[in-house]
């Protein structure tokens, strides 16, 4: 089967899903609220400094800038990095990219150069907007990129192209569990259509107020906390960092009713926050990563707030489904803590989902399989790798990878759980981690025979690594050694944390690794917060 008629069959829909918007642009978005003079975007940096735009500052920004940029010789289809942590002026050039319509290549600053080398090759980046103390860096790592730390200010009337459907809005990457990264290559059309699916299911309108606490280079803090309240007309706070002493104070005094956060985050609340004695707080998003029971339940149970969990991936936009926000309490407590999973919920009406089996066979309520997707919200391709695409679009519907089951609830609603992943990624702080990246670098330890990195369960961080190794003979079993010699060649981030020894590593027979044979022998660790 071809690629083009996998991609047709993953987009297409069934009359559960609705009708599409029917605008791809977001620039027409951006022209309409050009007019609008209330307060669309605040930004906090670290210090507490408070800066407030109204939707026709910038609007008027974003024109000026996305003139800039086409003014510099960049055409429209042209490939952008931002290279910056979360500030306003990261969002005045994403908006003003997709204005002139060029492409974002969102770069995580966390990541090693070759990587990022990697990234902005691959991606054909022609521009980048770069924050100040990132610039040295850039210069090392892609010398003859344009690149830019202020915010242009051009006033020239240049005339935009017109738009198109199937308008390129991002390229996203994201660790596969072998090789270089892969560009997840969203459209226009991707984020609106799932901006206007997050806004209904959680009754976000022109009185909603967000918050922003997530990194704007992941799509779960673009797509949920920028692009999702500028749809519907709402506002948002974008903090320059998350601060869990801090948050509710926050919350409080910027009226916030929304949060999206990992699970990571929810831990940290549970460990540093106190309970408000009140707060303006209607609930908490919480997805991109494992959530356990017991860290939703301590949150939930301290707080006084529901968790709407959910689950999706770069590939589907960000969110593909969510609990219902109309349970009762008993209803979303069940839902949320008796199957030993926390529910993701049910399917947004932008997208289908189905537990298929390995050969595309949908499977019935509690039997395992794979969670497949499709629909508006599904990514146009994998960058440049028409492997990848074949191995995704098998079948017709988008193969997340991810284990799960589903059960259906007296009203015909079918509530999805995730299990596990059958493939081998690891998923910390929200965060994909190829574990054959890790691999590499455990075998050249000092006296290692052959060794694997091991996702462990964690309350911190959802997964943690974790190194499962086989000496050579005679050699001592120095764990701290192996620990130093992977964080001298890794960031601390995809750097084993613990060093379990073994005599073995358990392989299939056609001998691939079982990983998560030894992952029980790391259950020790999982309320383990590990600090760089």
């Amino acid at each position: 089967m071809s690629l083009e008629k996998n991609i047709g069959h993953a987009r297409s829909t069934s009359s559960q899903v609705h009708e599409p918007l029917g605008i791809d642009s977001i620039r027409e978005w951006i022209s309409d609220r050009a007019g609008d003079h209330r307060t669309w975007l605040t930004y906090i940096d670290d210090s507490g400094e408070r800066l407030e735009f109204s939707y026709s500052d910038f609007v008027e920004m974003s024109r000026a800038c996305a003139t800039a940029l086409l003014e510099s010789g960049l055409q429209p289809g042209d490939r952008i990095a931002t290279m910056a942590t979360n500030h306003w002026h990261t969002v005045v050039y994403d908006f003003a990219a997709w204005y002139a319509g060029l492409t974002v290549v969102p770069v995580n600053l966390g990541e090693d150069d070759d990587r990022i080398r990697y990234i902005l090759t691959h991606g054909l980046v022609k521009w980048a907007y770069v924050a100040a103390d990132a610039q040295p860096r850039l210069a090392s790592i892609a010398p003859d990129l344009p690149h830019s730390t202020e915010l242009v200010a051009s006033r020239s009337n240049l005339e935009f192209p017109s738009t198109h459907i199937g308008m390129d809005a991002l390229i996203v990457y994201t660790s596969g569990t072998t090789g270089n990264p892969k560009g997840v290559l969203l459209t226009q059309a991707n984020l609106l259509e799932d901006a206007r699916a997050i806004s209904r299911w959680h009754r976000i309108d022109e009185e909603t107020r967000m918050m922003c606490v997530l990194p704007i280079h992941h799509v779960n803090g673009t797509v949920v906390t920028l692009v999702t309240p500028f749809f519907a007309g709402g506002s948002v706070v974008l903090t320059r960092k998350f601060h869990a002493t801090r948050f509710f104070q926050l919350v409080e005094q910027e009226n916030v009713h929304i949060v999206s956060v990992v699970p990571t985050l929810l831990q940290f609340l549970n460990q540093m926050a106190q309970r408000p004695a009140q707060t303006p707080l209607r609930h908490v998003i919480c997805g991109a990563g494992p959530l356990t029971v017991s860290v939703a339940r301590t949150f939930e149970d301290t707080f006084g707030l529901r968790i709407i969990h959910g689950y999706g991936l770069s590939e589907t936009t960000c969110y593909s489904c969510y609990l219902p926000l109309d349970l009762s309490d008993e209803e979303h407590s069940m839902w949320m803590r008796d199957s030993g999973y926390p529910s993701i919920g049910v399917a947004l009406p932008v997208n289908e989902m189905a537990i298929h089996d390995e050969s595309g066979n949908p499977l019935p309520d509690g039997e395992r399989g794979e969670i497949v997707i499709r629909g508006y919200n599904v990514m146009k391709e994998y960058y440049a790798n028409p492997e990848a695409n074949e191995k995704a679009f098998t079948h017709g519907w988008f193969r997340s990878g991810d284990e799960g089951f589903a059960q259906t609830d007296s009203k015909g609603r079918r509530f999805y759980f995730i299990t596990g992943r059958m493939k081998e990624l690891i998923i910390r702080g929200g965060v994909n981690l190829a574990p054959l990246e890790i691999d590499e670098v455990l075998a050249k330890a000092p006296g290692v025979k052959s060794a694997i990195c091991v996702g462990f369960e964690n309350d911190w961080y959802g997964e943690e690594v974790g190194a499962y190794v086989v000496m050579q003979e005679g050699c001592e079993h120095d764990s701290e050694s192996i620990l130093q010699h992977c964080r001298s060649l890794l960031p601390f981030s995809k750097s084993p944390k613990v060093v379990v020894f073994g005599t073995e590593i358990p392989v299939t027979s056609t001998g691939k690794y079982q990983r998560m044979k030894v992952a029980y022998l790391f259950k020790q660790w999982r309320e383990v917060q590990f600090r760089g």
